[in-house]
């Protein structure tokens, strides 16, 4: 069954919810870090599901897959920082690391199935 909405897809409502993780999770960062790892952290989050949204519209294969291969990089640009995160001290990050792996094996899944489509 086809989607109607990007907002179907569980590879992009597991991303959104990974990046309301990042923002309740920044918001206990010292303010000194404020235009530095909160900033950086929230960007490369919300640039996951902001690209796979985008992907759902474009019409050729390679343009989906350029833009979920976007989503891909900024997904490993938040793995480090979560381990930054961790090694600084400022927050557990189990929760997000766990989500973090979810969505990586959804969005690979979903940008294979993209890559192997016949449309």
């Amino acid at each position: 069954m086809k989607s109607k909405s990007f907002k179907e897809l569980i590879v992009w409502q597991k991303a959104h919810q990974f990046v309301l993780a990042v923002y309740k999770m920044t918001k206990s960062f010292p303010k000194e870090e404020l235009f530095g790892l909160t900033s950086q952290s929230r960007r490369a989050a919300v640039s996951i599901p902001a690209n796979i949204a985008e992907s759902y519209r474009k019409r050729g294969k390679s343009d989906k897959a350029r833009f979920l291969n976007i989503s891909e990089g900024s997904l490993e640009e938040c793995k480090y920082y979560l381990i930054l995160t961790a090694d600084l001290g400022y927050a557990n990050i189990d929760k997000e690391k766990e989500l973090a792996e979810k969505v990586s094996k959804l969005l690979n899944a979903y940008s294979s199935k993209i890559l192997s489509s016949d449309s």
